[in-house]
């Protein structure tokens, strides 16, 4: 009597999505690579670095629009073999938590800090002449930033804080650790000393304060501050509909095993999009001819009349060339099967 082979555990089963992103070298055009043989099995709660958690997201799609054409020969036009004429990915979903990076990868432009403004000042949308910034001392790291007797007192714990440099009409990009604008023309920012705290990643929320020092909560994304910088409050985060920068992140989605095995979806390079073509163009001259209307922000009903508003996002997948083969691709899709299930 034989025994049939059992195909156990080869479903993956998810609850949710979690989104992890990580800056890419903006000067250099360098994406983070995320090795699945190295990091594979990485605790959700504790990424590797430099990835960074950004919570859980709802209604994560995958688009392929990677057109795919037959190359015909003899009378009938017979297809002998086929190529792809041209690489397209997108994604979208919906950010459940709302955040300084969250708001900017869901933006796609410039995001700016509003820095605690001085009351004497003209109103302006992303915020007006701020209050003089606090000059950090040596010493300072990611987490602890050093005033000095007295300077501590103008921040308070529960205060949100802008660290970075003064702008000193340098052109390109600016931001400590990550690049969060691009100046082309100091007379474009005003050459205003504020320019980079007004943009930069590197910020954080007072836990605690020392006779001559802020304790953050977070540790700060760009690292730990540089010589000449200062501190700023900051009052709230603002984005814009317009600009022309883009925010450009590589991005890592795992969806976590619920039962079965974990899938990652790794994209070298994300750049964001605000439109979904729901038809591709039959010809390379043809226009498209629809295209998917895209919503800033949903509404997700928790009880009448209460709703969650999540942050839509979706990004264009750019190209990277694979250093084990020299192919160009858009996205890696890992599957890591669970103990003992059947491979195929």
């Amino acid at each position: 009597m034989s025994t049939l082979p059992v195909r156990a555990a080869m479903v993956p089963v998810t609850r949710q999505v979690r989104a992890y992103f990580a800056p890419m070298n903006r000067a250099t055009g360098a994406p983070t690579i995320f090795d699945p043989g190295k990091y594979g099995a990485f605790l959700l709660e504790a990424p590797p670095a430099p990835w960074l958690d950004l919570g859980w997201v709802d209604n994560f799609q995958r688009f392929c629009t990677t057109l795919t054409e037959p190359l015909r020969a003899g009378i009938p036009g017979s297809p002998t073999t086929q190529f792809r004429r041209s690489l397209d990915a997108r994604i979208e979903f919906d950010f459940r938590e709302w955040g300084k990076l969250q708001m900017a990868l869901a933006c796609g432009s410039e995001h700016m800090n509003v820095l605690a403004s001085d009351p004497n000042a003209n109103a302006q949308p992303s915020g007006g002449t701020p209050l003089a910034a606090v000059p950090v001392l040596p010493g300072s790291t990611a987490s602890q930033i050093n005033l000095g007797v007295g300077a501590v007192n103008a921040f308070l714990p529960g205060n949100i804080v802008a660290v970075d440099v003064d702008y000193e009409q340098q052109i390109g990009y600016v931001g400590t650790g990550i690049s969060a604008a691009y100046v082309s023309d100091p007379a474009d920012v005003n050459r205003d000393a504020n320019y980079v705290r007004r943009v930069t990643f590197n910020v954080g929320r007072v836990a605690q304060q020392t006779v001559t020092s802020l304790l953050l909560a977070q540790p700060l994304l760009g690292g730990a501050p540089l010589s000449g910088a200062s501190v700023q409050q900051v009052i709230a985060f603002v984005d814009r509909e317009g600009g022309s920068f883009f925010q450009d992140w590589s991005a890592l989605f795992v969806a976590e095993e619920e039962s079965g095995g974990r899938v990652c979806f790794h994209y070298p390079w994300l750049s964001p999009t605000t439109a979904i073509e729901m038809s591709m163009p039959l010809t390379p001259t043809a226009q498209p001819r629809a295209v998917k209307a895209f919503h800033r922000e949903e509404e997700i009903e928790v009880t009448k009349p209460i709703s969650s508003l999540a942050l839509h996002a979706a990004f264009q997948a750019m190209p990277h060339v694979d250093e084990n083969d020299g192919q160009t691709v858009v996205c890696y899709r890992s599957y890591f099967p669970t103990a003992m299930a059947g491979l195929y």
